[in-house]
């Protein structure tokens, strides 16, 4: 009779253990320390939240997410609350993005991206043999377009540039064709003038041009990117101290909570203390990029890089906003921003990859059994 193989964890400490770090530190840069109120107590309470998120999708076992109707109904679910949004949701700093219930609050665009990964990976799971076919670029391309239309009308620019960076990522990895990339930048620079001319509002327009021209209005449109430029910099080599960030802890770096966390955090950290986040992020991202190669099926793998895909778009972009390289244009940092929605999102993503890589090891372990046992 076979041994009978030790029992294995149904969580992977490997992708936990750097979202854990992150999150701590994102509740250590907004504490204010018994200095006036602190978001720090509700972020931890969302943590808590969050962590029994992960635990419990890692251990039932989620394959269920592969089927096309739990896809499309994710989806359409997604679809409906974003419509809902414009339509009932009253606005929150000139963006009708958030219903409120009381203290509460919930992005329907955080679910929207869990639907569009996994919508993403089932269709190019079917067809990432057939990607030379343009019909799938323009179909996958309309499902998405949909959400980011409404993201759009919000309007909440920063959420539509990560879904449109989510879908071309996901259309990188299956295997675009040059010639096709380029079509595809040639029908995005078309869409950016039209939205320049047609669709931005006025601020938004004027956040761009306080980019190209940063000290043009550092009293207006480009506040918040100069304050936050300052931040980072007074960092220096080893910062300033945990809670002694001027910029932040005196209010002059405006959301230094969510949109602004990460210079907030360099101010206090230093360059050393960023190239520390940057390598716990880096083991995070190593630790996705190795499950998705040893992934047991094409949707876990999709999955899987949409997750990393996902993650990897809102730090450059955040992080690029907060050193003055992308306009500002208001995105969380994975794990460190406060909020709720965001961060349940997180972890959950992280629940179910670890739930398909768990129960996909599982399987492959009976068949082999059954083979050496002549089932």
């Amino acid at each position: 009779m076979a041994p009978t193989p030790p029992a294995r964890l149904f969580f992977d400490w490997t992708l936990l253990l750097p979202a854990l770090t992150l999150s701590l530190l994102g509740i250590l840069t907004i504490s204010t320390f018994g200095e006036g109120a602190s978001l720090a107590p509700r972020q931890l309470l969302w943590l808590l939240i969050s962590l029994g998120v992960y635990f419990g999708l890692s251990k039932i076992d989620m394959r269920f997410i592969r089927s096309t109707s739990v896809v499309m109904t994710l989806y359409a679910i997604s679809l409906a609350l974003l419509a809902s949004l414009i339509l009932f949701a009253h606005p929150i700093l000139g963006a009708r993005a958030w219903f409120s219930l009381g203290p509460l609050s919930f992005q329907p665009a955080d679910l929207a991206k869990l639907a569009l990964i996994a919508f993403l990976a089932k269709y190019l799971s079917r067809r990432h043999v057939e990607i030379g076919d343009f019909r799938h670029i323009i179909v996958s391309g309309a499902y998405a377009l949909t959400l980011i239309l409404l993201i759009l009308i919000e309007p909440d620019m920063g959420n539509a540039i990560i879904f449109g960076t989510l879908w071309l990522g996901m259309m990188l990895i299956s295997g675009i064709s040059k010639k096709h990339l380029a079509v595809l930048g040639l029908i995005g620079l078309i869409a950016a003038s039209a939205l320049w001319f047609g669709g931005l509002k006025a601020y938004q327009r004027a956040r761009i041009i306080s980019f190209v021209n940063p000290a043009g209005d550092v009293h207006g449109s480009g506040y918040n990117a100069y304050q936050a430029k300052i931040a980072v910099g007074s960092g220096e080599l080893f910062g300033k101290g945990i809670g002694y960030g001027t910029q932040s802890k005196l209010r002059f770096l405006p959301e230094y909570q969510t949109d602004f966390i990460f210079a907030a955090f360099a101010e206090e950290w230093g360059f050393i203390g960023v190239v520390l986040l940057l390598s716990v992020y880096a083991l995070l991202f190593l630790r996705l990029a190795q499950i998705a190669r040893v992934a047991a099926t094409n949707f876990d793998a999709f999955f899987t890089l949409g997750a990393l895909i996902l993650f990897a778009a809102h730090i450059a972009i955040h992080v690029g906003i907060s050193l003055g390289l992308l306009p500002v244009t208001g995105q969380t940092i994975p794990f460190m921003s406060s909020g709720g929605s965001h961060l349940v999102l997180e972890f959950a993503i992280l629940g179910i990859v670890t739930s398909l890589a768990r129960h996909s090891r599982a399987s492959t372990r009976d068949i082999s059994a059954n083979e050496y046992l002549g089932g």
